[in-house]
């Protein structure tokens, strides 16, 4: 067996004791909210101003990319912190055969796992709600892991080189929740303000957003799904390989 899925391993068995208070924050949170602000508030929006989508039909793949992110900052933020600074998860695994690259890959696995079934359990409440109009909304899932990986390895890349757990605060209200809000999920970008606009476009959920969301109607492309794609695919690589680095230099074997 390859060492870093003994990490994954390790990983899968604490999930096992803990799934049933995460899974509220993972799963639950973003099912609610999807069922009172799409479901409830959206019946308020004219379809009309979305191009005759409902606003569940809008707001539902959006939502699924930006619970992935919310998810990735769990997973990849607090869990990475927790195991390096305030618990002896890592510390534990560097004192076996394992490897820095081997603990932070099998984390790495753990957190697409997390990632994956959140996202697969959002997708079939999404559907069953209706709130898709092609059968290539099954795709949002691959999507949303992948946008939830673009943020994951570099968030575990950075927070091992964190010592204090406020730092990981800021960064979710200055830099996530502004993603959160501007990145096309609740409206569509082309609202913003022309010198606002370019920025949004910049934006890793924005890509994660309009993937899902045009798997989701059945508009994608491949020319746009394929630089989404890319765009995310190269920021996790970039992370993992940020991640070789830093985890090799703070974890100590």
């Amino acid at each position: 067996m390859p060492m870093f899925l003994r990490e994954f391993l390790s990983w899968m068995l604490r999930y096992r004791r803990t799934w049933k208070s995460t899974i509220v924050i993972s799963v639950a949170n973003p099912l609610l909210f999807l069922v009172a602000i799409g479901a409830g508030l959206g019946r308020l929006v004219d379809p009309s101003s979305l191009g005759g989508l409902t606003y569940l039909e809008f707001f539902a793949p959006g939502l699924i990319a930006a619970a992935a992110m919310q998810n990735a900052y769990i997973e990849g933020a607090f869990a990475v912190h927790g195991s390096l600074r305030r618990g002896q998860g890592y510390a534990v695994a560097a004192a076996t055969p394992l490897e820095p690259r081997d603990i932070m890959a099998g984390h790495l696995l753990f957190m697409a796992f997390r990632i994956g079934t959140s996202a697969l359990a959002f997708a079939v409440v999404m559907m069953a709600l209706g709130a898709t109009r092609s059968p290539w909304a099954v795709l949002t899932v691959p999507a949303a892991l992948l946008t939830g990986m673009a943020f994951a390895a570099p968030l575990a890349a950075w927070t091992v080189t964190v010592d204090k757990f406020d730092t990981l605060n800021k960064v979710f209200r200055f830099v996530l929740m502004p993603m959160y809000l501007f990145s096309g999920t609740f409206f569509g970008i082309e609202t913003l303000p022309d010198w606002l606009r370019p920025l949004a476009y910049v934006l890793p959920l924005w890509h994660g957003v309009d993937l899902c969301r045009t798997l989701s109607l059945g508009t994608a492309t491949l020319l746009t799904s394929a630089i989404h794609v890319g765009y995310l695919g190269a920021l996790t690589a970039a992370g993992v390989a940020a991640a070789l680095v830093t985890y090799r230099r703070h974890i100590h074997v």
